[in-house]
């Protein structure tokens, strides 16, 4: 029977990994990432050698083929992606629902738990958490002003990703439609050597960023909490 392995890795600190993601990646037979440089860094820092196979949002239909004809060999397989935890606002989601459909009880489908940005954003900020809601990544262009009105009319906490390209439009979007007793919260490089986090209300988060251009860099998560 083929395995695979759900492997989260650390979202920057290389020194999150947790022990049983090492010995899952030492003793798969090949892994699959999304980036075979990023990933390359952790190997090396706890020096492990797997072939590697890439897959990711843009590799299309023969990586999962690929992957899916290690697992029929009776391969076991860890799938990473480049930070944080697989199928969480990542295409590994797909893989794990064509392992099931194709393979069946054929195939083994673990998970070993790691690292993740939206429980890390959570635990510091500091929000009501009892129940949220999680977007991931917004729409760049299409439903993206609806999006927000949602959010606003939501009595849930939301949380999502964004990008430093469009940070500052999100948090700006957020300051108009939001009134002003919200509170968002912005974490940004999270583990890293400059994380940092800035709460406040929507126009006040807004306008820190829009003076302090320095600090639009990274990945970013935007709490808004109910």
């Amino acid at each position: 029977m083929g395995t695979l392995s759900i492997v989260g890795t650390p979202i920057g600190n290389l020194g999150d990994v947790t022990f049983r993601a090492l010995e899952t990646l030492r003793r798969c037979d090949v892994i699959a990432c999304e980036d075979t440089r990023v990933s390359a860094k952790l190997l090396a820092k706890y020096d492990i050698r797997k072939p590697l196979l890439i897959f990711h949002a843009r590799s299309g239909a023969l990586a999962t083929e690929r992957i899916l004809a290690q697992l029929a060999e009776g391969k076991h397989v860890a799938l990473v992606t480049d930070a944080g935890t697989p199928g969480i606002s990542d295409p590994g989601s797909a893989l794990v629902a064509a392992v099931r459909a194709r393979l069946g009880e054929t195939a083994r489908i673990e998970s070993v738990p790691g690292p993740s940005a939206l429980a890390a954003a959570l635990s510091i900020a500091g929000v009501p958490t009892d129940e949220f809601v999680f977007l991931g990544f917004l729409p760049h262009k299409k439903g993206r002003a609806t999006l927000f009105k949602e959010i606003a009319a939501t009595e849930r906490t939301v949380v999502f990703y964004e990008s430093p390209h469009r940070i500052g439009k999100a948090l700006a979007a957020l300051a108009a439609v939001l009134p002003g007793a919200r509170t968002v919260t912005v974490a940004r490089e999270l583990t890293k050597l400059h994380e940092s986090l800035i709460q406040g209300r929507p126009d006040e988060v807004a306008e820190h960023f829009s003076k302090h251009p320095g600090q639009v860099r990274g990945e970013f998560v935007v709490i808004v909490s109910r």
